[in-house]
């Protein structure tokens, strides 16, 4: 199936072009299904002639999911080590809250932590557009080298839309429909030292395959398994928190995955996060995120995966069947299914 061009290189250039540089190299990396590094090298490529760095990290979530980790991230030298000690810090129960939960659109930082790994200064800059927050890209240079300063965020921070919608593109020009088989979840047990345990068979086929795709870094390894187990138990003296879930795009690993943590009710201070294929009901909220759903057509996307006819929609959302109509025909367009028996197979399969 050909999948339409739905952020074009032309609306990319612009939204970059305003702000001093190109973004079509990362839409064509992105859009012909290039591996986190490739994506990452295209992606500094292009901003560097909008701020100069000599590494970078693009980190992606969606507004459904808040603030948590990546549900997957491109990198170009950016020391993975710094990457988990950042991660640590952040959930640390004494530690500050996250960067991505700051009101500024780019922040400057840089002290010991980053200065451990030979970082003269960092920028970290949210990506935002009207409807919310999809990650965030941080930008290292260098000790010995210029320090980022104000004029760099704002130039970093208006390309946050342009960013998102790179981001969109990479999950948008994937498979819609699983293309890998279902696994049985797993369960991967986490120590109070946030490293991992012990895993049950199930949990190490997962791993198995989310290695093998070689698409982006594997939400099993440390520091997503980390940055879970961290957010956990940071979460514990909130009885109002959510409960942290990471959920994974078929461009990753060729369907959706998830990842959700829970501590285990015993003395060993173990956290249990359990991966597994998210489809129906519990996907719908990260997938209309991702393909620009709107509030009402996923309304009728879930009568729709119910089995619930267009007539019987309408009865129930008190609808004319020819709104519906229109508003299916609005999501087959933007998810590029094409028809009901696709769509639903793409949420529910």
């Amino acid at each position: 199936m050909s999948l339409p061009v739905r952020y074009g290189t032309a609306m990319l250039d612009r939204m970059g072009g305003a702000a001093g540089c190109s973004l079509g190299d990362v839409h064509e990396a992105v859009g012909q299904g290039a591996g986190s590094d490739a994506a990452g090298e295209a992606l500094s490529r292009a901003l560097a002639p909008l701020v100069a760095h000599d590494a970078l990290r693009l980190a992606a979530t969606n507004p459904a999911a808040e603030f948590g980790p990546a549900a997957f991230s491109f990198w170009h030298k950016f020391d993975p080590g710094l990457g988990l000690a950042l991660l640590h810090r952040t959930y640390a129960p004494s530690g500050e809250c996250s960067p991505l939960a700051r009101a500024r659109p780019a922040v400057v930082l840089g002290d010991d932590l980053y200065r451990a790994y030979g970082v003269g200064s960092a920028l970290l800059v949210l990506l935002r557009d009207r409807r919310g927050t999809w990650g965030a890209l941080e930008l290292l240079r260098s000790q010995g080298g210029r320090q980022f300063d104000d004029e760099d965020g704002r130039r970093a921070a208006r390309l946050g839309p342009a960013l998102a919608a790179v981001l969109r593109q990479y999950v948008t020009a994937g498979p819609l429909a699983p293309q890998t088989p279902m696994l049985a979840p797993g369960v991967l047990v986490v120590g109070p030292d946030h490293r991992l345990r012990a895993a049950t068979p199930q949990a190490r086929a997962w791993q198995e395959r989310l290695r093998a795709s070689h698409r982006t870094p594997d939400f099993t390894d440390a520091a997503h398994l980390a940055g879970l187990s961290l957010q956990t138990r940071r979460c514990l003296g909130d009885p109002g928190a959510r409960t942290p879930v990471l959920t994974a795009p078929p461009a990753s690993h060729g369907r959706w995955v998830g990842c959700h943590a829970q501590p285990l009710d015993d003395a060993s201070g173990d956290v249990a996060v359990v991966i597994e294929a998210i489809t129906g009901k519990r996907l719908l909220p990260s997938f209309c995120d991702w393909y620009g759903i709107t509030p009402r057509e996923r309304q009728v996307v879930e009568h729709l995966c119910d089995g619930a006819a267009a007539k019987h929609i309408a009865r129930r959302l008190d609808l004319s069947v020819h709104t519906v109509n229109e508003h299916l025909k609005a999501v087959f367009r933007k998810t590029a299914a094409s028809g009901r028996d696709e769509l639903v197979a793409a949420i529910t399969g």
